[in-house]
């Protein structure tokens, strides 16, 4: 058949090694005997050998990774054991000292707080860059030396985009998005020509609040590369968590569908709200962009933010909530909803907060699986 719909991709994928078996089988071990100590020499110095040690592969872990493979049309894919591990395997295994980064500012807490705090100390120059401006990326890319310009699109907390044309279109560095936010059911950064794409799969590939896990996906050479480094970082993929995940994958499409519209609903709705200044959400036709929004995404997905009028009510709106549940994480079932300046975004200096729009009054939504009814009745009894 040709290639199948992303849908379909969920519902069947990752079962290569499966035996004829619907569920995944879970192998929770740690290392596979071999026959003979030529076997054993064998599979050590292989790559990616999934029956030797863990570390180095297992064939749960194997299962998830073709999976998310399939869905963002990759020759192969690697998991870590959280997103984190992912963001830094993957810089440390394509960046040595004296080289350069280019990423862009609008970024997870943590990933920014790595570029700025862990990198430098390996000699590692990085340079932020504001990914809404046209041509920003490509301006700051030094020849021979920048190895790596990282993306995040949509962004967190802010939803805020980079073009992935231009990203795929850049020469020299390897280019990297993270696309936690949007998911492969609504972009396909590689399809623009980007190196690799990478997702904290914790969230909604995952999707339901039970695994940590981080992914990245790309041509099979490179995937190759980030491997041999990340065995010896050690951040590894659990087989039980890489289980849950590939039984994520399966709704991962009507998830999707779902959140997405009921966020679409939810932004329209706190959008006319008086309490609320501003709405972020790419779905929304006062998205400032909008229009890239429509080129490189199928639909606004579960994430949102808001920013209300009066700051200082921020906490209060937190506490008064009673179906929506406080919490920094994404992409569930339930409907989560934070603080970025105090909890995602706390490590970052003020005047970076602040640059990039995590201030006092911004709240990050994770719209999940209930009624939308429900959802609005509880949002209105916060805000009044």
């Amino acid at each position: 058949m040709d290639r199948l719909n992303n849908e379909t991709q969920a519902a069947i994928a990752g079962r290569e090694q499966a035996g004829g078996s619907l569920a995944p089988p879970l192998w929770a071990t740690t290392a596979f005997s071999s026959t003979d100590p030529a076997e054993a020499a064998c599979s050590a110095g292989s790559t990616r050998p999934s029956r030797f040690y863990t570390r180095y592969g297992n064939p749960t872990i194997n299962a998830f990774e073709e999976a998310v493979a399939a869905l963002e049309g990759a020759e192969a894919a690697l998991a870590f054991g959280s997103g984190m591990g992912a963001v830094a395997s993957t810089v440390m295994a394509l960046c040595s000292q004296g080289d350069h980064i280019v990423a862009q500012r609008q970024l997870y807490g943590g990933t920014l707080f790595f570029l700025q705090t862990v990198c430098p100390r390996f000699g590692i120059d990085v340079t932020l860059v504001d990914a809404t401006e046209p041509g920003a990326f490509r301006e700051a890319v030094r020849p021979g030396r920048t190895m790596l310009v990282l993306a995040e699109t949509p962004s967190n907390p802010r939803l805020a985009l980079a073009d992935l044309e231009e990203l795929g279109g850049l020469r020299g560095p390897f280019t990297v998005v993270d696309s936690t936010f949007a998911t492969p059911m609504i972009q396909r950064p590689l399809e623009f020509g980007v190196s690799l794409v990478l997702h904290s799969a914790t969230k909604a590939i995952a999707g339901h609040n039970d695994a940590t896990l981080g992914v990245i996906a790309g041509e099979s050479d490179l995937i190759d590369a980030v491997w041999a480094y990340s065995t010896l970082h050690g951040s590894v993929a659990s087989p039980f968590d890489s289980w849950n995940a590939l039984r994520g994958i399966r709704t991962l499409g009507v998830r999707v569908e779902r959140s997405s519209r009921t966020a679409l609903a939810l932004a329209r709705f706190l959008e006319a709200h008086p309490a609320v200044a501003s709405v972020s959400y790419p779905g929304l036709d006062s998205h400032p962009q909008r229009g890239l929004a429509a080129r490189q995404m199928s639909a606004g997905g579960g994430m949102l933010s808001f920013e209300l009028r009066d700051a200082d009510r921020a906490h209060g709106v937190l506490e008064a909530l009673q179906l929506v549940r406080v919490a920094t994480s994404l992409g569930g079932p339930d409907t989560l909803m934070c603080h970025p300046a105090s909890t995602t975004h706390a490590g970052l200096a003020a005047d970076l907060q602040q640059l990039i729009g995590v201030t006092a009054g911004l709240l990050r939504v994770s719209v999940g699986l209930e009624h939308l009814d429900d959802l609005v009745l509880d949002l209105q009894t916060a805000l009044a």
